[in-house]
């Protein structure tokens, strides 16, 4: 059994931190001790739809405070979703799910990637947005995948 803990743990660590790829980052300000602020590109590809990818860019504090993931990150955040290949679904969608969720602070900040489906338009819409325990954020971004008629998005 002791082997076996070291294991379950590598394995649910990675079930975790799947999904997200860094692609790249700009710093924005520096910080003489720590990291820099930057603003970061992150990778996500749709784990239900093959063929999907969104890209969020997202501020990233550094500083002391962000080497040791205690900084709060900004609320703000911009996402572009693409059809990278072709378009294949695992099964049917729920009309609103959520694709991704990271924390953006130590406790109850969490940034998030819902998809919505507009069976109507045969499209797939993405919404970002940040929320918090007590008091979230307006502040959101929106982004649209068509789906080729011919390929009708399955709705549970």
């Amino acid at each position: 059994m002791n082997k076996l803990l070291p294991l379950l743990l590598c394995t649910l660590l990675a079930s975790v931190t799947a999904g997200a790829e860094t692609v790249g980052d700009v710093d924005t300000a520096f910080k003489l001790i720590g990291p820099d602020h930057k603003i970061v590109v992150d990778a996500y590809d749709d784990p239900r739809v093959n063929g999907v990818t969104c890209y969020v860019s997202r501020a990233k504090t550094g500083g002391l405070s962000g080497a040791f993931g205690l900084a709060e990150d900004k609320a703000e955040a911009s996402i572009a979703c693409r059809q990278v290949g072709p378009i294949g679904f695992a099964g049917p969608l729920p009309k609103r799910e959520e694709v991704y969720a990271e924390r953006q602070s130590i406790l109850f900040k969490r940034l998030r990637v819902v998809r919505m489906v507009d069976p109507r338009r045969n499209t797939l819409i993405y919404l970002t947005y940040s929320d918090k325990l007590i008091d979230g954020s307006p502040q959101n971004a929106v982004t649209a995948v068509p789906v080729d008629r011919g390929t009708p998005i399955p709705v549970k």
